[in-house]
């Protein structure tokens, strides 16, 4: 395992990595869309955390950033009324904004092609 941490410089692949998606809830309110939308992670077998703390969100996406999670899921009023997700994926600038039942299959598909990148 050791030769997997060096090759990739903790920077796992989807498949390998221990935490594959974070939710991170703008606010104390959104805490209840990001529990939902990580059940239905959960449920397609993916490993995901929900950051519920009361801190800003730039230092939790900063943080999660740091530890090199392949998926950072913020959610707020917007997305929690679109049944959305706003995603940041490791290693890119943009997000981008899709169906949470989107993102659900997307990572389902990175988890089985065991891609050796993101």
């Amino acid at each position: 395992f050791g030769v997997l941490i060096e090759h990739y410089a903790g920077a796992f692949p989807v498949w390998l990595a221990p935490v594959q998606a974070v939710m991170i809830p703008i606010s104390e309110r959104h805490a209840g869309y990001a529990g939902q939308v990580a059940d239905q992670l959960k449920a397609a077998g993916v490993r995901v955390e929900v950051d519920a703390r009361n801190e800003k969100m730039n230092a939790k996406i900063r943080e999660h950033a740091m530890q090199k999670v392949p998926f950072l899921l913020v959610v707020g009023d917007k997305e929690s009324e679109a049944g959305r997700v706003n995603v940041r994926t490791r290693g890119k600038e943009k997000t981008e904004d899709m169906a949470a039942a989107e993102f659900v299959e997307k990572i389902r598909e990175l988890i089985a092609r065991k891609s050796p990148t993101l």
